[in-house]
């Protein structure tokens, strides 16, 4: 049975007029939704009873089922949710200066395979529905309601590639961005993909006002091949010629995601190569601490040894920023918590 969640504003008031409804009741539907953010179809008081009924035999409101919640001393909070099969995702609330954000993940699983990635250690099960991802931002900020809190940002880059579930990814987008629903500004939400190039170039014609970033890790097609398997199908050629048209056709700054591998992609060569993929591009590198993953063996680079890194690259005229770590003292880094349960259940069963 399909989720309420999945409906955006639009097919909402589609959805009404197929059940021989005033286009008005999917406005009322999405307003008990997304502002009063009731979980039961019940709740919605100034519907009729027939109305609700037929939306109960139809659609379903299930919130999601919170498995276990870590708490960091930074206050960064992260979520595991079971989904109605059974399956587990994270999603992440981290604090900044500029407002509250969270982590959302599109996929259960991933293909992608990363080497230094917590998430490709499982395999990709399914997409993650719109309504899905939808449920983790109600969620979260049903947690936040609590203290009268709101979630300013939203950034999918949680467990999956976005790219891989396109059109699920861009219908969440479009219910959480609107003003009748969690009215989070298109500028205050983040896509990360780690290059599928076919779907930059595809997002480049939507001329939306959300933000890409772009999960690079390595400037050289030698080394990423061996990090980001992804690179073998779409090169650093391909993938900066799909940058440069989405540049092109879009006015908005991109971001570049740099995990610092100590001994890996940290030495003075990889800031030169670095500055020349950049060069001519509206764009800053953010460079990432890395939550070491037991199983992948690679080590993160000290604060001072980032901050080289970071110097060399400004003066060489690329703009750059050393992302704060988040929640280093739980289970941090993407899929982590996920694993760590899989690996209990599996433990459970022998």
């Amino acid at each position: 049975m399909k989720s309420l969640y999945d409906f955006n504003y639009e097919e909402m008031s589609e959805l009404a007029l197929e059940h021989g409804w005033k286009k008005f009741r999917g406005h009322q539907i999405f307003q008990w939704l997304y502002r009063k953010r009731v979980t039961s179809i019940d709740d919605m008081s100034d519907l009729s009873k027939d109305t609700r009924e037929v939306l109960k035999e139809n659609y379903q409101l299930k919130p999601l089922e919170l498995r276990d919640k870590q708490v960091s001393s930074d206050g960064t909070c992260k979520y595991l949710f079971a989904l109605e099969d059974g399956s587990l995702i994270e999603s992440v609330l981290m604090q900044f200066d500029y407002g509250k954000s969270i982590c959302v993940t599109s996929q259960v699983g991933c293909n992608m395979a990363c080497a230094f990635c917590a998430s490709g250690l499982t395999k990709k099960k399914r997409n993650l529905t719109s309504g899905e991802m939808v449920a983790q931002v109600l969620y979260v900020q049903q947690d936040l309601d609590k203290t009268q809190d709101r979630l300013s940002h939203i950034v999918v880059m949680g467990t999956g590639e976005p790219f891989d579930n396109y059109e699920n990814v861009m219908n969440f987008l479009s219910t959480v961005n609107h003003d009748r629903g969690l009215g989070i500004g298109a500028r205050h939400i983040t896509i990360s993909t780690c290059g599928v190039v076919p779907k930059i170039y595809e997002f480049s014609k939507e001329h939306t006002q959300y933000n890409l970033a772009v999960s690079l890790h390595a400037p050289n097609n030698e080394l990423r091949n061996e990090l980001m398997p992804i690179n073998k199908a779409y090169p650093l050629e391909e993938l900066m010629k799909a940058i440069h048209q989405y540049a092109s056709e879009n006015n908005r700054r991109l971001t570049f995601e740099y995990i610092l591998l100590k001994g890996v992609n940290d030495q003075k060569v990889h800031v030169d190569q670095l500055a020349k993929l950049m060069k001519g591009l509206n764009a800053y590198v953010n460079l990432i601490p890395y939550n070491a993953v037991d199983e992948n063996g690679f080590k993160g680079v000290k604060y001072e040894e980032a901050m080289v890194f970071y110097d060399a690259l400004m003066k060489k005229g690329v703009r750059c920023t050393i992302r704060k770590e988040h929640g280093a003292d739980i289970d941090a880094a993407c899929g982590q918590l996920r694993v760590k349960h899989l690996r209990k259940e599996k433990e459970m069963e022998r």
